[in-house]
């Protein structure tokens, strides 16, 4: 090939390569499908979130039902404060407000309500939690009957469904309406 052609061939290939780029249609098809891509994964994010938020108080209230067993063995009845039981947890967090309720049962102090529920403004997006603490009596009537506490978890079925007012507050070995069992 002669020198000349040379030249100017590489000279061709130069400024066709300097004019090199991306055109509109290319950079629209790529911010649609970026688009597209976003729009499918940010409620599955979204739901994990809320799943990170809501096992805080999950595994509070378990805390506190074993804390409140705990106390019932050393003082032989329950507490409705949480530094009694020394477990660290605070009253309110971001996403929940803790509270305890001691229940009416056949005897004085023998059911206590732990409940977890969503700050004002998590209200309509995470779920409610329940545990109950109480006293049950063991075997067969007579000189072998002996008292021993159980504890229920419950979670609400739904963000905001669950009610306080229908938390469990009585000796039941299940949820009440608007709650499941987390026992697994």
């Amino acid at each position: 090939m002669k020198p000349e052609l040379q030249a100017k061939f590489l000279q061709h290939l130069n400024k066709k390569n300097k004019d090199g780029g991306f055109t509109l249609i290319e950079l629209l098809v790529v911010i649609i499908i970026i688009g597209i891509l976003a729009a499918i994964a940010l409620p599955s994010l979204l739901a994990q979130s809320n799943k990170a938020r809501q096992s805080e108080a999950r595994n509070n209230i378990g805390t506190v039902n074993r804390a409140q067993q705990a106390y019932y063995l050393e003082k032989t009845n329950f507490t409705s404060s949480f530094a009694d039981l020394g477990v660290g947890i605070a009253t309110q967090t971001t996403n929940y407000l803790y509270e305890m309720k001691l229940g009416s049962g056949s005897g004085t102090n023998s059911t206590i309500a732990n409940l977890a529920t969503p700050t004002s403004s998590a209200t309509g997006v995470l779920k409610v939690y329940a545990g109950l603490v109480y006293v049950a009596t063991l075997g067969a009537a007579g000189a072998s009957q002996q008292t021993a506490t159980q504890s229920l978890a419950c979670e609400g079925s739904a963000p905001g469904t669950a009610q306080i007012g229908s938390a469990p507050t009585t000796a039941s070995s299940d949820c009440p309406a608007g709650f499941i069992s987390l026992a697994k």
